[in-house]
């Protein structure tokens, strides 16, 4: 037997004014699509954005249905639409944000498991990192790569 250990690295900023410019512009754009949210269900609005590697920023937000478990999640929602729309561009960062009532949560919000393995494909499709940020009101986390949010990715077919 060997025991094994998994580290992760990640920053933790105090505001966005703290971000590279390039990275707050993305985190902005995460935040507004909050607003673009269909959550009548829970009331937890998710913004997502997506920089692509010639710089289009992608908007997604989460969308409810009645019909639990119909509806995705923004993270998603902004990768499949550049996938679907950009196919040959790589994604570079994705910034996360969520909030209720057009309050955004103090801690970030994580992504969920499905968008994590979303996340790496369109990491290793793309051939290069994808930073993630993820967005709260007194703190907002960086990290370099997906694998910092999902370290035992799924890649074995």
């Amino acid at each position: 037997m060997t025991n094994k250990e998994i580290k992760i690295a990640f920053k933790e900023y105090d505001s966005l004014q703290q971000l590279d410019p390039s990275e707050r512009e993305v985190a902005e754009a995460a935040i507004e699509a909050t607003g673009l949210s269909y959550a009548p269900y829970s009331g937890f609005n998710v913004g997502a954005a997506v920089r692509l590697e010639d710089g289009t920023i992608v908007k997604g937000a989460n969308q409810e249905n009645a019909a639990y478990p119909s509806g995705l999640c923004a993270e998603r929602t902004a990768m499949f639409y550049a996938g679907a729309n950009y196919p040959d561009k790589a994604m570079t960062v994705l910034a996360i944000a969520a909030g209720q009532n057009g309050v955004l949560c103090g801690t970030p919000a994580t992504p969920c498991g499905a968008c994590r393995q979303v996340m790496a494909q369109y990491q290793t499709k793309g051939g290069k990192p994808i930073v993630t940020l993820l967005i709260g009101a007194d703190k907002i986390w960086r990290f370099s790569k997906v694998e910092d949010l999902l370290p035992l990715i799924f890649d074995s077919i």
